[in-house]
């Protein structure tokens, strides 16, 4: 560790919200301050769900231009992370085709029944080690080639979203391996496209890129950016662990690293829970429990499983908001305690729940359906979402142990659920599992440290996670052994609403 101050700047966009962030780095600490903050979300346009690209760039040029006012020279580089699954497509002359469709469209429903009728999901299975998800690139780029067969044929590059970005950064034209991963076309053992099973589809393959590893420098900003944004020529371009999921995974600040004493849940919209280690787990187990094998840093395999996660509780919000009652999420998890405990349990994974016209009502469609009473009041709904989603961290830890034989010690939830207190504590009751909340920047700090790593202000991941531990505040969860026979009952129902359906 060199001890220089530098600032290295995370481009960290999520289906919500976008942020440019810097990390400010001492040599010992990282601190991190919040440069610039815009908002996210879909375009609706002729009866398709897209994302509005060409203004999430326009928002990270601005969010640029304050970095370069503020830190001025003290920049050493940027990198950009978002969600994984979403891509666009670029023709010869590097010009956009079409707007990229957001994971949600509607387009993909059906799309795994129509993809095994062409090739076995075991065969996938083998090829890529992904969780079977209808959002899942393979099946989007099957359906927009069946839609738009031209359209595809023309593209000379598939770019996912962060690798658009550092194309508009960089002119770099490369696909970055952990987001490179979360395709369902990429295989992790020979960490190379799976060309093979994509000529099993009749998909064209010239459009896809080479891969680089998480760290690798991509260059330096084009110059139209620098013009715009004023930050220095000098800035590098990296890319970190550019799938949101993988740096947040770099930011645990776990200490034993290269153990499997621990599990990691990403606590977002989405709910991410697995486990790291160095080898895919590719086997008929891992398949029957839909388990995914996607990349890390320095190769590593984040074995996990993708949780509908506080999705649900973001839709509850916007039904309310629609009848006029503006809850905050604290508002929302102070109703939640309030209510009556495990009254109703759903399957966060329902697939009625992904992209409901309201979820309050498909929440109460699936108590009704399961036998169960219907939540009736704000609270009644956060809670069953809360509850649920514990409740499934608990299955997931159990398939994850069998998958790794393994015994998990510790539970650590970062990102942003990991500030939901009462979620914390009933995934420590419900796993019976000590749980450490924070850091809820994971993402952005991984994504930093990854740009430190490649600028050899540290070595690897361990001294990563030794820098974050000493950078942030934990909060421990114990679990409370007073309600573990409530919890054991509410896994054995939700055990019989899984069986039944």
């Amino acid at each position: 560790m060199r001890g220089e101050k530098r600032v290295y700047l995370a481009v960290d966009l999520g289906a919500e919200s976008g942020r440019v962030m810097a990390g400010l780095w001492d040599g010992k600490r990282i601190a991190l301050e919040e440069v610039y903050r815009f908002p996210n979300g879909p375009v609706y346009i002729a009866e398709s769900m897209r994302w509005d690209v060409l203004r999430l760039w326009s928002e990270i040029q601005n969010g640029l231009k304050i970095a370069g006012s503020k830190y001025g020279s003290s920049i050493a580089s940027v990198g950009v992370d978002t969600w994984g699954v979403d891509f666009v497509l670029l023709d010869e002359h590097q010009e956009l085709l079409g707007l990229p469709y957001h994971y949600r469209d509607c387009r993909t429903r059906g799309a795994l029944k129509r993809a095994f009728r062409k090739v076995p999901k075991q065969t996938i299975f083998q090829y890529t080690g992904i969780q079977f998800m209808e959002i899942n690139s393979l099946y989007q780029l099957i359906e927009w080639y069946n839609h738009a067969p031209t359209l595809v044929k023309a593209a000379r590059y598939l770019l996912f979203m962060p690798d658009y970005f550092h194309w508009c950064l960089s002119g770099a034209l490369v696909v970055e391996y952990t987001i490179a991963s979360t395709s369902q076309f990429l295989n992790p053992l020979k960490r190379t496209w799976a060309i093979e099973l994509l000529r099993k589809f009749r998909i064209p393959q010239h459009f896809l890129p080479d891969i680089v590893p998480p760290g690798k420098v991509l260059g330096r900003l084009r110059k139209g950016v620098v013009e715009y944004t004023g930050l220095p020529k000098a800035v590098r371009v990296i890319a970190p662990a550019s799938h949101d999921t993988a740096s947040a995974v770099v930011g645990v600040p776990t200490a034993n690293t290269g153990r499997l004493n621990w599990a990691y849940i990403s606590s977002g919209t989405w709910s991410l829970m697995g486990v790291e280690i160095e080898r895919p787990v590719i086997n008929e187990q891992s398949l029957k429990l839909n388990f995914t094998n996607e990349g890390g840093v320095n190769y590593t395999t984040r074995l996990l499983k993708n949780i509908m996660g506080l999705w649900l509780v973001q839709g509850c919000r916007r039904s309310f908001q629609s009848q006029g009652k503006e809850y905050s999420y604290a508002d929302l998890v102070n109703l939640a305690k309030e209510a009556q405990p495990l009254k109703c349990i759903i399957d966060p994974d329902d697939p009625s729940f992904l992209n409901p016209k309201d979820m309050p009502t498909a929440i109460r469609d699936f108590c009704r359906r399961s036998g169960q009473p219907e939540p009736q009041t704000e609270g009644d709904l956060v809670r069953c979402a809360l509850e649920s989603l514990a409740i499934k961290y608990r299955v997931v830890l159990s398939s994850l142990e069998q998958l790794t034989g393994s015994n998990v010690e510790v539970i650590h939830i970062v990102g942003g659920g990991s500030q939901n207190e009462l979620l914390n504590q009933m995934t420590a009751d419900a796993c019976g599992r000590t749980v450490l909340a924070g850091p809820v920047e994971a993402t952005a700090l991984g994504n930093v440290m990854v740009q430190a790593m490649a600028d050899r202000e540290v070595k690897n991941l361990s001294e990563i996670r030794e820098v974050i531990r000493n950078s942030v505040d934990l909060r421990k969860y114990d679990p409370n052994p007073q309600t573990a026979t409530q919890w054991e009952d509410a896994l054995d129902r939700f055990q019989t609403l899984l069986r039944k359906r």
